[in-house]
Parts: structure tokens; C-alpha cells; sequence
């Protein structure tokens, strides 16, 4: 089972959601989105929230109150977090986690330091976590499939952009041979008449020679 939950509504249509438990959160890391951003508890027990980004977006696109929402939403679900103030969460794009055969259902790490980001929670606020909970709607998604349907979704974009880019190509192909001929049926006329000036030139009389003609 998946939670499902709202982000606030002046932040734009964004989704939060957390698996029901660490067997919820394997399907979760196996089956994820490229624009999920994962969060978690540092150092701690806590929910897998993932945001659901729009198409194009990274990290950076965030707002301060869609993060805070998020945040607040994995404090408030984590046995130990929820109790303590100054808890950091950390967050990292889907693609960075890295899981590998020798770790525990659940456990994840990171391909890349870097881009693991973190935000410190000073205090729960129960008007956010209210708010995150009224939106709440529990699902049973099969979340192969979703994956599955957007992974063909995605092939047969870069198949239609391959198809539009060999299309381009072959006309600024003809464009340029078009181009070509076009200089070079120029550049034989300029011959022609050039020897043609030649033929008038060398078959014309001078003026001497017209008077000797006369005399």
C-alpha cells in the first residue's frame, strides 16, 4: 500500500507519497520515477517520502514550501524524529539511490554524495502535517506497471525525436547539395561568357588592320 498526499495548493500540483512499510519502500526504490526526489530521516528510522516532480524539473525547482511539507511529512514519521527537535532530512534525486544485494530490505545508499542535499527540521509543525494528513489517500498501485507504461512512453519519445532529427538532417542535406549545384551552374555561366568575350575579342579587328583592309 501507498500513501498519497498533496503538497500545498499554492506550490502547484505536486504529489508526496511513502510506502507502508520497508517491503512498500523496496518496490518504491525498484520502480521509481526519474523527477522522484527521495527523503529521509538522517541517522534515523524513518518513512521513504518521495515528490513527484514535473517533467524537466530538478531539485533546485523545489519551492521552500513544498520542501518544508516534505520534511515536515518524514519527521512526523519516524518513531524517533517525530520526539526531538533539530532533525536533519536528508534528500536525493530517485536515481542516486543505490542499492546493492548485501543490504537490508529498505536500506539504500548513494551513487553520489554530491547530490545528496540535506534540510534541518527544527520543530514539528502540526499545522503542516495536519494539512499533508486531510489530503492522505491510501492506494494499491502496481507500480511495475506505472513504471513499465512510462519506460515505453519515454522509448517511444526518443524514437519520434530520432526520427525528427534524421528528417532534419536529410533536408539540410539536400538543402546543401541544392546550394552546391546552384554555385556551380554560376560558376559555369561565368566561364561560358568570359570565354565567350574571348571568341569576340580574338575574332574582332583592330583599327589598323580595318585601314589596311580598305586600302
Amino acid at each position: 500500500m501507498v500513501f498519497y498526499f498533496k503538497a500545498r495548493p499554492e506550490a502547484g500540483d505536486y504529489t508526496i507519497f511513502m510506502g507502508l512499510d520497508k517491503h512498500e519502500n523496496e518496490d518504491l526504490i525498484k520502480y521509481g520515477f526519474p523527477e522522484d526526489i527521495w527523503f529521509h530521516v538522517d541517522k534515523m528510522s524513518s518513512a521513504h517520502v518521495y515528490l513527484r516532480l514535473n517533467k524537466g524539473q530538478t531539485m533546485d525547482d523545489i519551492s521552500e514550501g513544498v520542501l518544508e511539507d516534505c520534511a515536515q511529512l518524514v519527521k512526523a514519521n519516524s518513531i524517533q524524529g517525530n520526539k526531538v527537535n533539530n532533525v536533519d532530512v536528508v534528500y536525493t534525486p530517485w536515481y542516486n539511490l543505490k542499492k546493492t544485494p548485501s543490504m537490508d530490505v529498505g536500506q539504500v545508499g548513494f551513487h553520489n554524495s554530491k547530490l545528496v542535499r540535506t534540510v534541518q527540521v527544527e520543530k514539528r509543525i502540526n499545522e503542516v502535517v495536519n494539512r499533508l494528513n486531510k489530503t492522505k489517500v491510501e492506494r494499491t498501485p502496481d507500480l511495475k506497471a506505472e513504471r513499465e507504461a512510462v519506460s515505453a512512453a519515454e522509448k517511444a519519445e526518443r524514437k519520434l525525436q530520432l526520427r525528427d532529427k534524421k528528417r532534419r538532417e536529410e533536408m539540410e542535406r539536400l538543402e546543401k547539395e541544392k546550394q552546391a549545384e546552384i554555385r556551380s551552374y554560376k560558376g559555369l555561366m561565368v566561364q561560358d561568357k568570359m570565354t565567350s568575350n574571348k571568341q569576340v575579342a580574338s575574332g574582332s579587328k583592330t583599327l589598323q588592320e580595318l585601314e589596311e583592309d580598305f586600302m
